[in-house]
């Protein structure tokens, strides 16, 4: 098995593209962008991106934004974890590594997007907000119905904030 010191987490770069579409599909129940999409991720947003590998396989891959008309906001699109390298914490090391970086120095707050039902997912934001010191706010952004005419579940968007990054800096 493993572990998580076998993992090398870096900043992804645009070859990156093809195996994060392949890991993506490889993890239900998250949703499968395009390949394009990837590439973007990993091309545009590789500041705010992060890329896990184990003995040169693509393990895991985070990606986010700092959105455009609020700067002090890090977006984190998707999470995923490869079945390998699940139960290594892998997803909070990927967090903080992002959050480490100086592009993130004047964040102070996360938002993100989660299902009801997604457990792991709310377990990961949760704890995150517990690890910042800070408030977790949810509410619907995307309606089952009005959004996505009834062919995915509704999505929250998570807010977790304020939190100050220089007082944070060893996150577990």
């Amino acid at each position: 098995m493993p572990s998580s010191q076998n993992i090398d987490l870096r900043v992804p770069v645009l070859e990156d593209g093809i195996a994060v579409f392949r890991l993506i599909q490889r993890c239900p129940p998250l949703d499968t962008n395009s390949s394009y999409c990837n590439f973007l991720q990993c091309g545009h947003f590789f500041n705010t991106s992060v890329a896990a590998h184990l003995d040169g396989n693509l393990v895991g891959f985070t990606s986010g934004y700092i959105v455009p008309e609020r700067l002090d906001t890090l977006f984190i699109w998707q999470v995923a974890i490869d079945q390998p390298a699940r139960g290594l914490g892998l997803s909070s090391q990927m967090l903080k590594h992002i959050l480490h970086r100086p592009e993130c120095g004047g964040i102070s707050f996360i938002e993100t997007t989660i299902t009801q039902d997604n457990k792991p997912s709310w377990g990961l934001f949760k704890s995150l907000a517990k690890k910042l010191g800070a408030n977790i706010q949810s509410a619907t952004w995307l309606d089952k119905q009005v959004h996505f005419d009834n062919q995915h579940d509704s999505e929250l968007l998570v807010r977790i904030g304020p939190f100050n990054l220089a007082q944070t800096r060893d996150l577990p």
